[in-house]
């Protein structure tokens, strides 16, 4: 069976529609996400029910915590993005019970899920919500040696927005480097999904993973970014360089 992984929307309603639609132009049943449904992007609400409908398995990205606890070490821009996105939640279209239901889902999501040989985390298998693991993480020995010790199998991830495998040996594969296809093998592997929507890898088409028997494949989608970036442009409350990022993928 396919299985669909998507990681950081960011409230991009642009981004997930176009993934969405490419999801099920291949059969795909299943759809796991991990984390980050809300966050620096203009469409919240109508992010965050798609995914409630859609996902089988959602995780909680440190984007969703700091909407519903008070964030912690934000930067200006994404703390101002999150109180807008806060008063969105509070404020939204929708009956009372459907305002209700979205605070109740991002209050329920878990930190993990394991299925089997697979760990589903937003940050690291050693602190599933919050670390980052950089391309250039691979340099620092301990660190990869800590959070391997972590890790039973395969982990999935994403948080830093670039996509790519991070092998036992301490390698950094990205998608290019493997013709968006990597086979699971016996070893350990940590892979980050990349980013429905705001990718940072200097591509800005959106990225996600299927599995397949054991074969991860990297897809890579248009959508209309100018249409996004505006919407960012006239929300007084939302950064322009949340914009403007968009177009260049970074």
């Amino acid at each position: 069976m396919k299985r669909a992984l998507i990681s950081d929307v960011h409230a991009n309603l642009e981004a997930l529609t176009a993934v969405l639609a490419d999801i099920r132009s291949q059969d795909i049943r299943e759809i796991f996400c991990l984390g980050d449904i809300v966050g620096y992007g203009p469409n919240p609400c109508e992010c965050l029910d798609e995914v409630m409908r859609l996902s089988q398995v959602t995780i909680l990205g440190n984007h969703d915590q700091a909407t519903l606890f008070d964030p912690d070490g934000f930067n200006p821009v994404a703390l101002q993005a999150v109180y807008w996105t806060r008063e969105q939640l509070e404020s939204a279209n929708g009956s009372p019970l459907q305002i209700n239901k979205r605070w109740d889902y991002l209050g329920e999501l878990p930190r993990t899920h394991t299925e089997g040989d697979y760990l589903f985390v937003h940050g690291s298998p050693r602190e599933p919500t919050n670390e980052y693991v950089f391309p250039e993480d691979v340099y620092n020995q301990r660190k990869m040696d800590a959070l391997f010790s972590r890790v039973e199998k395969y982990c999935f991830q994403g948080h830093t927005h670039i996509p790519g495998v991070f092998t036992v040996d301490r390698e950094f594969l990205t998608p290019e480097d493997i013709d968006y296809r990597y086979r699971l093998g016996d070893e350990p592997v940590m892979v980050n999904v990349g980013s429905v929507g705001q990718p940072r890898d200097n591509d800005p088409r959106c990225c996600y993973v299927v599995i397949e028997d054991s074969v991860l494949t990297y897809r890579r989608v248009d959508y209309d970014v100018d249409k996004t970036a505006q919407k960012i442009y006239d929300i007084p409350d939302l950064d322009n360089m949340l914009g403007d990022r968009l177009r260049s993928g970074r």
